[in-house]
Formats: C-alpha cells, structure tokens, sequence
C-alpha cells in the first residue's frame, strides 16, 4: 500500500512546483507515483459550479461559506474511489490541495480559528460522513501573502484564462488563511505535516524532496509515517 501526501498552501503559493519535484525524487528511487490535483474544475460538476461561483455566477452561492465548502467536499469524494485504488496501485500518491484547504479557507471565512466549528464540521462531513481518504502526510508550501498574490497576478498575465477568482483576489482572506494552516500543522491535523518555505534555491528544492521522499518510502509503506511524527520544517524556492 502506497503512502498519501497532500501538499497544501495559499494560491500562488508553488504547490504544483513542489508536487513535480517530489514525483521527481520518488521516480528517481524506483518508485512508482500517481497524482491528482483539487478542485477539478474540467472533471467534476461541483467543482465546475463552485469555480463558476468564484468567478461571479450562481447568484449569492459564493457569499455561503459552506455551499462552497460543500461543493469542493463532493468533488474529493467523488474521486475517493480512485484515491484507494491509487494507494493500492501506487508507492506515492500526490495530491494538490486536498481536505485541509477546505478547513483552512472556510475557517478564514468564518473569522475562526483551528478550534472553532468549522474546522471539526469539515472533518466529520468529509473523513466521517463522504468517507474521503485521510492522507498519510501533509506538506505546508508557506510563502509570505504578497508573494503569493504576485505570482497569482502574473499567472493571470501570462495566461488571460486564468483570471484570479473570488478567493484569489481577497488578500485579507489569504492572510487568515495562512494563519489557520499554520494552526493546522501545529495541531498535526488529520496526519503529520512538514512546511517548506521560499528561501533557497532549485538545488535545496531537490535535496529537501528526496530527504522527505526518502523518509516516506523507507519501507515501501505509510507505517512509518504515525501521528507522533513530528512536524518538519525546511526551505525551498518554490
């Protein structure tokens, strides 16, 4: 049975730079990966309308915290099938963004911290009720807002179909944000989790994703990785 890893952060944050450079080091030791990346906006009808409410449609959908909560849960079980079987099929399995986005970005909403309702109403309707896969390991990209919302700001002029959305575009919800997935990972929330900063450069981006690859696939299992681990904490440029 292959090991989960759900690499989380703010938008614009690299999250998809470091999902590449773990898939790298895991396939460079023999190991096989597969990957998946959330919201599924082109695969799945609930993330199509929660990222057309993002954007403006759908009425008030996107003023209700957990409609668009909801909508983002339904998409990761509609794929909890395949997520097993990818365990099963896979050594390490990637996954951008995944359950803790949808506690940390509805918290920030909220105005709530890690202890406050919402969080534990994401973990009862999406680990308890939708039966959504727990991941094995977290890793947190953090990265300072600004940078952030720079790299947003020149992805949409890059590429004039990627247009910020709603939550993008929110810089204050961004800052709480942050704040709750630092609590997150300081509360080892649903599986230990490792954070990985912005200073660096691509060689230390290659060395920390083999390090942690190395400590996830030691045995060629997840019984490694145990709610005691501790928290890791390292620097890449992302």
């Amino acid at each position: 049975m292959g090991v989960v890893v759900a690499v989380e952060g703010l938008d614009g944050a690299g999250k998809a730079t470091l999902v590449a450079a773990l898939a790298d080091a895991a396939r460079a030791r023999g190991a096989t990966v597969g990957a998946f990346a959330f919201p599924r906006y082109d695969a799945d009808v609930h993330a199509a309308i929660a990222g057309e409410a993002l954007h403006g449609g759908h009425g008030d959908m996107r003023g209700s915290i957990h409609a668009m909560a909801v909508l983002f849960a339904l998409d990761r079980a509609g794929a909890a099938v395949a997520l097993r079987a990818a365990r099963e099929e896979y050594d390490l399995v990637l996954v951008d963004r995944y359950v803790a986005s949808n506690a940390a970005y509805g918290a920030a909403r909220c105005g709530e911290d890690v202890d406050g309702p919402f969080v534990a109403w994401v973990h009862a309707l999406e680990i308890g009720r939708l039966g959504v896969p727990a991941p094995d390991a977290h890793v947190l990209v953090r990265v300072p807002g600004e940078l952030a919302a720079q790299r947003v700001r020149d992805r949409a002029a890059a590429d004039p179909t990627r247009t910020p959305d709603g939550y993008e575009a929110d810089a204050a919800l961004q800052a709480r944000c942050a704040a709750v997935y630092d609590q997150l990972v300081a509360r080892s929330w649903l599986a230990p989790w490792a954070v990985v900063g912005t200073d660096g450069d691509r060689a230390s981006l290659t060395r920390t994703a083999e390090s942690w690859v190395a400590d996830w696939l030691g045995n060629g299992s997840s019984g490694d990785i145990g709610p005691g681990s501790s928290v890791r904490s390292d620097t890449i440029e992302t």
